[in-house]
């Protein structure tokens, strides 16, 4: 997995379980099959100073990428991670907030156990998602619910 860092010292993400890495590839590949304005990728550094994050998914209005290799250099437009059983709530949502008030316009934090989404739209507090709630995205990506994409978990 990859490091972070993440108020002053380097920590490592936790090891993606099954349903974790099947959840961030077939949400990658939803986002992607549906927009080529924005690029949806797994694990790119970003450099947002002075923390340097490693989100699950980093979704990028598609002319900020560089054609040089190297990190982001600022935050993503959209910010998705997917919460790990033994990773802190608090430490996901620092980070969240750290982007947000550097450029990330949405942000979800999914709970797959909880099979719920906090989402958080440029400054404002979160609202909790669940069910058959249609998520926010941005651009054109057609309505996602609660229930679609923890069913991602599932998909082969």
């Amino acid at each position: 997995p990859a490091w972070e860092f993440i108020h002053g010292q380097g920590q490592q993400k936790p090891m993606p379980t099954l349903f974790h890495s099947r959840l961030q590839r077939n949400l990658v590949n939803s986002i992607n099959n549906q927009t080529k304005a924005y690029e949806a990728i797994q694990e790119l550094r970003c450099i947002v100073p002075p923390l340097s994050p490693v989100p699950d998914i980093a979704v990028v209005k598609s002319d900020r990428l560089s054609e040089i290799d190297g990190p982001l250099q600022g935050a993503p437009d959209w910010l998705i991670e997917i919460r790990s059983p033994d990773q802190s709530t608090l430490d996901l949502q620092n980070k969240i907030l750290h982007c947000l008030t550097n450029g990330t316009q949405i942000a979800w934090l999914i709970d797959i156990q909880r099979q719920q989404i906090w989402v958080w739209e440029n400054q404002e507090l979160p609202l909790v998602y669940a069910g058959t709630d249609i998520l926010p995205t941005l651009g054109n990506i057609s309505d996602l619910t609660v229930e679609a994409v923890i069913a991602m978990t599932q998909q082969r």
